[in-house]
């Protein structure tokens, strides 16, 4: 009885638990830490989505089971959605069923569809559900290190080449959780050529669809692309979109049999979301569509503000072209060390969490993740304390604990005479 559950032995360390466990320490000794670690959207709910909410919970049978693959009105919205977006048309019946957020649905579509031993291809980094989905149903993952998009393909192949079994889907994710990354349409030709070469099924997580900036044309579905729906399910979520993580609201659309075996799988596990919550997310994909334009365009100045100011600091960050995050290369320093020691003298030091790159595989260990979900004053906030950090490198590195003062302001320059 002493024994590890057997799908519990599967699960490697969760590396952010680490950092999670020691942000609260801090707190907790009443330490203001900037959190710049997990991706999630601080900005408020918009006021119609809301209402609607409101007024749905309280009529008396809406507190009912719902319906597990989504109440019509919302699966139509989603299709709308899709035709008005990108000019893919979706049955509703068939083609889209509502997931409880996008995580849910992409861990019970690999329950639904993967038998253990099965070999699935994700790339590396990724976000972590992509792999340890398929772990927990007992699936092998093979991954491929997701380097430029020729790179990207070339390690596929050599994956289906060398792998035994035969890896029976792919794992998509642009723009990409953590590293931002972006393709283009004619990338999800080729993967749809891929996939009809080796007879596998295409997964695409299309989170951050909408989380775009002015250097950045709006992301593609591969679902665009004709005879996609034979070979790829797609993923998306309101909770950036429209700010609702904690709605928990997304859906899985595509391919029929796919949708079908996730729809089934499904019922058995959950009534789906709660009802007003159904209605609410039904009224965010038909209503008015500039609070999407407003978040995006919060994100592009915190986005700017983060490069800006952490430059400033010392510390160069690539520009994201989407998604809320961006993907720090470690300062050169601090390159031995690794991502996740890095993360803790960061947090220790600089009293700012982020990421640490390892945490999305281990192809992602010379950076750590950057999530803007701290309004620009607190950004900078961050970028002052960092430069501190920066300048008593030695000193951290060393073991030491420099006096940083952190969050003073910076000394005005003397004035010219």
């Amino acid at each position: 009885m002493s024994q590890e559950f057997h799908r519990i032995r599967r699960l490697p360390p969760y590396v952010f638990e680490v950092v999670n466990k020691l942000k609260a320490e801090a707190r907790g000794r009443g330490e203001d830490i900037i959190d710049l670690g997990m991706g999630n959207p601080d900005l408020p709910t918009p006021q119609h989505i809301v209402d609607k909410l409101v007024e749905t919970v309280s009529k008396p049978r809406t507190n009912r089971y719902s319906t597990s693959k989504g109440i019509p009105g919302l699966r139509r919205a989603q299709a709308a959605y899709y035709e008005r977006r990108f000019g893919v048309k979706l049955d509703p019946e068939t083609e889209i069923v509502a997931t409880i957020g996008s995580k849910e649905g992409f861990a019970n579509l690999a329950q639904a569809i993967t038998a253990p031993g099965d070999t699935v291809l994700v790339p590396n980094p990724t976000y972590p559900i992509h792999s340890f989905g398929f772990i927990i149903s007992g699936a092998v993952i093979r991954h491929v290190p997701m380097g430029t998009e020729s790179e990207f393909m070339a390690g596929l192949e050599r994956a289906m080449k060398h792998s035994v079994p035969k890896p029976s889907a792919v794992v998509l994710n642009f723009p990409s959780n953590p590293t931002a990354q972006v393709v283009d349409l004619d990338f999800y030709k080729e993967m749809v050529k891929f996939a009809y070469k080796h007879d596998v099924f295409l997964l695409s997580d299309l989170a951050y669809s909408e989380v775009y900036f002015d250097d950045c044309p709006p992301p593609p579905s591969i679902l665009q692309v004709p005879g996609a729906k034979d070979v790829a399910i797609e993923f998306t979520s309101l909770s950036k979109t429209y700010s609702m993580p904690g709605w928990r609201m997304g859906f899985a659309v595509g391919n029929e049999r796919l949708v079908a075996a996730l729809t089934r799988i499904k019922s058995y596990l959950d009534y789906g979301a709660f009802t007003p919550i159904q209605v609410a997310a039904t009224a965010a994909l038909n209503g008015p569509q500039d609070c999407v334009d407003e978040m995006r365009a919060t994100y592009q100045a915190r986005r700017d503000a983060l490069v800006q100011s952490m430059a400033q600091a010392g510390w160069d960050i690539p520009s994201p072209p989407a998604t809320m995050f961006a993907w720090a290369p470690l300062p050169e320093k601090f390159r031995h060390v690794g991502s996740l020691e890095f993360s803790k003298m960061m947090l220790e030091h600089a009293k700012v969490a982020v990421s640490p790159g390892i945490g999305f595989g281990e192809y992602g260990d010379g950076h750590v993740r950057v999530a803007i979900v701290e309004n620009e004053q607190r950004i900078r906030q961050a970028a002052r304390n960092v430069r501190r950090f920066m300048q008593n490198a030695d000193a951290i590195l060393a073991g030491e604990t420099p006096d940083l003062r952190l969050d003073e302001p910076d000394p005005k320059p003397a004035e010219a005479s």
